[in-house]
């Protein structure tokens, strides 16, 4: 089995910061990707980051604000929220995919961590 365990939301104001963590449990998996997406009430899931092999991916409107990162020793990754606005609150989503072992080709998800930005 596959389990991603979030932590760090939580209620900030508008310009304050955020760590969230991923911790990942698996076997029989080396190479993956993992990132963070969110999704809003009201609104459909989408990508904030992700990271494989050091090149990492954002979404243009956390792009300069946000820094994720991966220690695959501990299985864990990390997105750093800085400067957060109202419009980055949302439930956040940790996700894994595969590329290699037997598990690859699907996508694992997180129970998601909270995210409040007041204004």
């Amino acid at each position: 089995q596959v389990q991603l365990v979030e932590s760090g939301g939580g209620l900030v104001q508008a310009g304050g910061s955020l760590r969230l963590s991923c911790t990942a449990s698996f076997s029989k998996i080396s190479i993956y990707t993992m990132g963070w997406y969110r999704q809003a009430p009201g609104k459909q899931r989408e990508l904030v980051a992700d990271i494989f092999n050091g090149r990492t991916d954002y979404s243009d409107s956390v792009r300069g604000r946000f820094t994720i990162s991966r220690d695959d020793a501990a299985n864990t990754v990390h997105l750093q929220m800085n400067n957060l606005k109202p419009d980055d609150t949302a439930v956040y989503y940790c996700i894994l995919q595969p590329h290699n072992g037997p598990y690859r080709g699907r996508d694992y998800w997180g129970q998601g961590t909270q995210v409040t930005v007041s204004s």
